[in-house]
């Protein structure tokens, strides 16, 4: 038995080493970061430890601006995205034919690049001198107004932002979910059915608990990555997104780091450290709520 245990520990050397260099080790120098206090960068020194570094992120009028925009654009997008795959995942595993087929064309989006799907995003939504884009001649067919969707209101930006990340996020979420569908036993179906059970019911009573894991775990990975979103508000707004007020709170970080305000490692790992706070505050959360909802 020790012999088994000395085998594990040396299997798992490896993994410690690379978890400790890359992931433990950034850590510690971010938070040790933050609480420099007037950090130079050419230099490498510092006036002071303290907590100003959180303090001047906390009254940052842009920084608050992305902390509103990351939570709304996870408060919208991580419920709707799941609740979408859920549906689509439910709908492909009751059709038979040309069902591959299906799952590969909602698969599609994932491994489309980025950029590019926001790209043909704003060719869709964005008004040009030339013409007011695909999206509002279809409004304007159906009776309504043109909507400036990318350089208009801050509602009309929200919303392509919400709808362009459900877009991106839903084929993984559906190819997770239609392979956990598929992995629960027939056999509580049949039962089901014998006892004359109503689809709606056997939805929420067998099906959903049954793949509750699954569900949960893409309700965490959902939530920390809209946390970390950047490059979708990049592909539609383009990179100065405090111009365009559609700033998260990774694209903060980068332009304390690297923007045309950059050069601050200390604001930018204050920031950094907020967000971790968030991050795992949240998942702690969903952690809890998941002892009584989850079955495994």
């Amino acid at each position: 038995m020790e012999n088994n245990n000395k085998k594990g520990w040396l299997y798992l050397i490896p993994a410690i080493v690379f978890l400790g260099i890359f992931m433990v080790y950034p850590l510690i120098d971010v938070l040790i970061y933050s609480l420099e206090e007037g950090f130079n960068f050419a230099s490498g020194e510092s006036y002071g430890v303290g907590f100003y570094n959180f303090s001047y992120a906390l009254h940052d009028t842009y920084f608050l601006q992305a902390v509103k925009n990351t939570f709304i654009l996870v408060l919208i997008t991580v419920p709707v995205s799941t609740g979408l795959a859920l549906l689509i995942s439910a709908g492909l595993a009751s059709i038979k034919p040309l069902k591959e087929l299906f799952q590969t064309i909602y698969f599609l989006p994932y491994v489309t690049n980025t950029l590019a799907v926001g790209l043909v995003f704003m060719i869709l939504f964005k008004k040009t001198p030339y013409s007011d884009g695909m999206v509002n001649v279809l409004i304007q067919a159906f009776g309504g107004s043109s909507v400036d969707f990318i350089d208009g209101t801050y509602a009309a930006k929200m919303f392509v932002l919400c709808l362009y990340t459900v877009w991106v996020v839903l084929p993984f979420k559906v190819l997770i979910l239609t392979s956990a569908l598929a992995s629960v036993k027939q056999d509580y179906y049949n039962a089901a059915k014998v006892d004359g059970t109503s689809k709606a019911r056997i939805f929420f009573r067998i099906t959903l608990p049954m793949i509750s894991p699954t569900v949960f775990y893409l309700v965490i990975t959902g939530f920390i990555g809209a946390f970390k979103a950047y490059s979708d508000a990049v592909a539609l707004f383009g990179t100065d997104l405090n111009a365009a007020g559609m700033n998260t709170m990774v694209g903060y970080i980068y332009d304390m780091l690297y923007g045309d305000s950059g050069g601050y490692p200390s604001f930018a790992s204050a920031a950094a450290i907020i967000l971790f706070s968030i991050i795992l505050t949240i998942t702690c959360i969903n952690l809890l709520v998941s002892k009584k909802h989850v079955h495994y």
